[in-house]
């Protein structure tokens, strides 16, 4: 469903356990929600706990929930991580959207 590089891997781990969260039992929650210059906004936090209508996923050792409303807009997602001077933190590379915004935090279809 949604594949996680191997750098934003390492990153998540770190910025979970900065925030009292383990990677091993707790979850990155990725969703999607109205908003953003081109309609659609990328929604990325951690979480402790699955909801009832949530769809849980795996990649390189992470642990993915996505709200079902969600899940068509992400298929074949790729979370990065993009570090540096010039880096913007995590970014989606959507396969699905036709349009995204100059920041990459939103997206349209």
């Amino acid at each position: 469903m949604i594949k996680v590089s191997d750098h934003a891997k390492l990153k998540a781990v770190q910025l979970m356990s900065d925030d009292g969260f383990d990677a091993a039992v707790d979850y990155i929650r990725v969703g999607v929600k109205s908003g953003g210059c081109s309609g659609l906004e990328y929604v990325l936090k951690f979480d402790k706990a699955k909801q009832d209508l949530d769809q849980v996923f795996e990649d390189n050792g992470i642990k993915i929930i996505i709200d079902k409303k969600s899940i068509l807009y992400l298929a074949g997602t790729v979370l990065e991580y993009s570090g540096g001077l010039n880096g913007k933190g995590f970014v989606f590379n959507n396969p699905n959207a036709s349009r995204t915004c100059g920041c990459g935090e939103s997206f349209s279809l």
